[in-house]
């Protein structure tokens, strides 16, 4: 099969939505406990669609396998050349080279619009995902201690960065 990265289109709200929804409720990536009806997700999508910043998916013969965004780090004009990202991939998928193909093609989009930074926040428990990180030229540097709280327990938050080339 062979994986396809594109924009993120109308046409794949369902699909990212299962995913997102997935994610929120078995997983620590999505700090919220709160899955999105019809109406609530597609107002997420859509603001996605339509952030001028790029939402991007992997697709192949089975499907949507993953998406990713990145937005505004802070909304504060001297924070304007760092962004924060996200990446999600559907269960079943995970560990694949799926989320590392979207992380690499956000790296390059971030810097071909003139993005110093690239943040990722990551809950401490999932190690795959700071690795693959890392393994992408992520340092850690930070590490915010019981900050959410899910599945009745205390979570951890790591922040890593990436410094990306000039365009």
């Amino acid at each position: 099969m062979t994986l396809k990265i594109d924009d993120a289109a109308a046409r794949d709200f369902e699909q990212v939505l299962a995913i997102y929804n997935e994610v929120i409720r078995n997983t620590t990536a999505v700090y919220s406990e709160e899955e999105y009806d019809e109406p609530r997700g597609r107002a997420w999508f859509e603001a996605k669609l339509y952030s001028g910043f790029p939402f991007i998916v992997a697709h192949d013969e089975q499907g949507i396998a993953g998406f990713a965004a990145f937005g505004a780090f802070r909304p504060w004009p001297c924070y304007r050349h760092s962004v924060e990202h996200s990446v999600h991939v559907q269960a079943g998928r995970r560990g694949a080279g799926i989320g590392r193909a979207l992380v690499l093609d956000l790296k390059s989009r971030a810097a071909a619009r003139g993005m110093h930074v690239m943040i990722a926040g990551i809950d401490t428990d999932n190690s795959a995902s700071i690795r693959m990180h890392e393994s992408l030229g992520f340092s850690r540097v930070g590490h915010l201690h019981q900050v959410g709280f899910k599945f009745g327990r205390w979570l951890d938050l790591e922040f890593l960065q990436c410094i990306l080339p000039p365009p």
